[in-house]
């Protein structure tokens, strides 16, 4: 399994404060993230595999309205995040 316990708990300490945080945009952008990455990887080896195409633009449809939200309600915290997470804007 590619997505464990301890990563999602390591990526809610690093992006939402802490681990237990885990309805913070930040930290759910970052999560999101992480899928995305792990489902591109994916779709290059398996070009086919329509319900996981279905899955990953839902996923990058979902990033994009938190995304949004992050921007509007704190443009210097957007910024930090999209930087670090090497997200194209």
């Amino acid at each position: 399994m590619y997505l464990t316990a301890e990563t999602k708990q390591e990526i809610f300490k690093k992006f939402g404060g802490n681990a237990a945080n885990t309805g913070s945009t930040e930290g759910q952008i970052a999560l999101f993230s992480y899928r995305i990455k792990h489902l591109t990887e994916h779709m290059k080896k398996s070009k086919k595999d329509k319900f996981t195409q279905r899955s990953l633009v839902t996923l990058v449809g979902k990033r994009r309205r938190l995304l949004d939200y992050l921007k509007h309600k704190d443009i210097v915290k957007y910024r930090e995040l999209i930087k670090e997470l090497g997200i194209r804007k």
